[in-house]
Parts: C-alpha cells; structure tokens; sequence
C-alpha cells in the first residue's frame, strides 16, 4: 500500500460525506453497484478506473469503496496514482458501512453479481456431478472435474467462460443496460 494511505471507519466517512468534504468512489463492478450501494457514491469500476472521470467539487476529497475493502487495499496503488493527499479508503467498505448501521440504498429486483453466480452455478454443477457419479454412472465424475478446470483456468487467465455465458442469461439483461 502507498504510504499516504489513510483508512476511515464507516462513522469518519459518514461525517465527510454529510459535510460535503468528500466523494465517495465506489470501484466494483456495475453489476454489483447495481444490487447496493451508499447513497451518493460514485460508480468507478476498478476494470476502467479513469481519475480523470471523478466528479469532485473544489475542496472535495475521494474515499475509495468496495465490498469488503480488500480491494482498494489490493489496488492502493493504482487508485492513489490519481489522487492529490492521501488516499482514503472506507475500512470494511460495504460491508463495514452497514455493521456500523449506516444505510445501504439496495435494489433486491437486480440480478445476483455475476460472480456469485458463477459461484452458484459452479457449486450445483459439482454437487450434481458427485451425486450422478456415486448414483447413476461413474462418467457423471468427468461433470466435476470439468468445472474444478474451468475455474482453475478463469483464476489463471482472467477468462470466466461460465461468467460470460450466465452475462447473457435473461434475468442479466437489466444489469448490462
């Protein structure tokens, strides 16, 4: 992490944003700022963080946010690249922010993040390969060991072909528009 990191807990950012003094900068993903979000934030996908793109009144500051604040804290560096001072982050991120009580804007109707989908899929998919090998016939072990490739590949170079496939499912549609 840079050394002009600073890591706000959830109650420190609410009182920035309630006083105007800051921004705060959501960097997950559309589908996932889609399903919730704080109030007021920024959507900055971390895939197409553009600094140039941040919308900050004169003496407005950014604080970062994701899920859990893994993700700013992995990717510090890249958000304080365009940052003046130091780079603050929401300690907990989302997650953190509703622990301390503070209120989330939440949208049910929008469709599970993709990746929780193909976490979804992926997990039937193995368990229905198991029961159908020890069940039905021993072949229905090759379903398994199929998927455990497919998602050791997604890992090793960034291509989730399930996520692809499910981003074209109808109930998804919303969420890309």
């Amino acid at each position: 992490m840079p050394s002009k990191t600073e890591t706000l807990n959830p109650a420190q950012v609410d009182n920035l944003l309630r006083t105007d003094r800051a921004v705060l900068v959501d960097i997950r993903e559309p589908d996932e700022f889609a399903r919730s979000r704080i109030k007021g934030a920024q959507s900055h996908p971390l895939s197409a963080f553009d600094p140039a793109n941040l919308r900050l009144k004169p003496g407005q500051v950014p604080v970062f946010s994701c899920r859990s604040g893994m993700r700013t804290q992995t990717n510090a560096d890249k958000l304080a690249a365009g940052v003046q001072g130091p780079l603050l982050l929401l300690e907990g991120g989302l997650d953190g922010w509703a622990q301390a009580g503070l209120p989330l804007w939440e949208n049910r109707k929008a469709p599970l993040e993709i990746m929780r989908q193909v976490q979804l899929a992926a997990g039937i998919l193995v368990t229905a390969g198991v029961v159908l090998g020890f069940a039905v016939h021993p072949a229905f072990f090759i379903l398994s060991g199929a998927v455990g490739v497919g998602l050791a590949m997604a890992g090793a170079t960034g291509f989730c072909g399930m996520a692809r496939l499910l981003a074209l499912m109808p109930w998804n549609r919303s969420a890309r528009t």
